[in-house]
């Protein structure tokens, strides 16, 4: 049997779940991961599943195209198979003849012998034809660009004249960006302690703790990880902290916390009585255990954001931070199942949830405070449309400039659009309560 097939299997098994079942990525490769001893094998296995989810929509066409009759509903793993063997040859432009004998071994491995041929064909076809099948991909924006056509429909929308940077973007890996604790370590430090273990990084442009990595990384394996010396957060995440404007001594809220990045930094920036709140008491370890690690101190507690009634002991906030559930669309170069799974059924739910949050919690603030409202969507309708109704529904509710370099103009707000400044895409908007 041909090196890597068995890995191929797994692999293939996995990315049935994530793309034909629902599953989430994140949660497949790391319960595969797992059972993979070997770090280059691991690395390899991040590679196709991620490649082989962000362009899904276009490989399994891809595939399609080459079928003379389409496989039965039952060969899902089959079909997984032959998709990953197209991304190792037109993406990760890994050695033709070692994808071939891995992938048709592999489908040994999965209990399917009869079809060892088909995969063989099928890859050898590709090879020979490839040109012309990427080309008949090219005339369908679907195919094209590996989007569902109701996301490719709402960034032409909403970003017509950067519809096309956006789709792009989206379809390029993200980079690996830590933000230095500064409690602990100065980011310079950081840096310089990153590159004493050969390890390239840059600061990046206008956030002060940010640390821009060349190469994706095992973040447990960094020097200074285990010490609590960094988090892993994206740029546009971190600006979130200079919005909220803090100082020492005032009351801060985290509704919807976990898994607790933003509430780390909150507290690496000032020291504050902070409430890191989420609905759900499954993500609470996470969050504790983060703070743990960077030596930080907060309450942390389950809540529904929605029904202060429950949790809230009655003193007034002076900042909340509302990073709101939303459908993730500026964040698909990260989590690129999000194409497979985002309907645009989700989008009206999500941005009822999202006013509700602003109407229950803007009670909580005090005079003068100051909310702080974020999301990792690119989608007006969850960002400056929900926006614009609380503050008619508000007359104490003052919108704040947000600076120009939080990204373009988006009503009260600005949005950072996907890649822009190589960050994700993230909403971000301040308002005041003036009396």
């Amino acid at each position: 049997m041909s090196a890597g097939a068995a890995l191929r299997a797994e692999a293939a098994r996995a990315l049935a779940r994530v793309a034909l079942d629902g599953a989430s990525l994140r949660v497949e490769l790391a319960a595969t991961a797992a059972r993979v001893a070997d770090p280059r094998d691991r690395a390899l296995l991040a590679a196709l599943l991620f490649e082989a989810s962000r362009g899904w929509l276009r490989w399994d066409a891809a595939v399609g195209t080459m079928l003379e009759k389409p496989l039965p509903a039952r060969a899902r793993e089959l079909r997984a198979l032959l998709v990953l063997g197209v991304v190792q040859l037109a993406v990760l432009a890994l050695p033709a003849y070692a994808v071939v004998a891995a992938c048709v071994d592999a489908a040994r491995v999965l209990g399917q012998p009869r079809h060892a041929g088909l995969v063989n064909a099928l890859l050898r076809r590709f090879l020979r034809e490839r040109a012309a099948i990427e080309a008949r991909l090219d005339r369908d924006p679907v195919t094209r660009h590996a989007h569902p056509r109701w996301l490719i429909d709402a960034i032409g929308r909403d970003w017509p004249d950067q519809a096309e940077a956006i789709l792009a973007a989206n379809n390029r890996q993200a980079p690996l960006t830590l933000r230095a604790n500064r409690r602990r370590v100065e980011p310079a430090a950081l840096l310089a302690r990153l590159a004493e273990a050969g390890i390239a990084a840059e600061r990046q442009a206008d956030l002060a703790e940010s640390l821009l990595l060349d190469q994706s990384q095992d973040v447990t394996r960094l020097p200074g990880y285990a010490e609590g010396l960094f988090s892993v957060q994206d740029g546009a995440a971190q600006r979130v902290a200079d919005l909220l404007d803090l100082r020492d001594g005032l009351r801060v809220l985290d509704a919807c916390a976990a898994p607790g990045g933003k509430a780390a930094h909150v507290l690496e920036r000032a020291t504050v009585d902070l409430l890191a709140l989420d609905r759900d008491p499954a993500r609470l370890p996470r969050i504790a255990d983060n703070l743990a690690r960077l030596g930080l101190a907060a309450t942390v507690r389950a809540g529904d954001a929605t029904t202060p009634a429950a949790w809230w002991d009655g003193q007034a906030f002076d900042r909340i931070l509302v990073d709101a559930p939303c459908s993730a669309t500026g964040i698909v170069r990260r989590q690129p199942d999000i194409k497979l799974h985002r309907r645009a059924a989700d989008v009206a739910p999500l941005t009822a949830i999202q006013l509700g949050l602003l109407e229950a919690l803007w009670p909580l603030l005090a005079p003068g405070g100051r909310l702080v409202y974020a999301t990792c969507s690119m989608l007006r309708a969850e960002n400056e449309t929900v926006l614009a109704q609380f503050l008619d529904r508000h007359d104490n509710a003052k919108a704040l400039p947000v600076p120009e370099r939080f990204g373009v103009a988006a009503g009260v707000g600005r949005q950072n659009l996907p890649g822009a400044d190589g960050m994700d895409g993230f909403f971000y908007a301040a308002v005041e309560k003036h009396r």
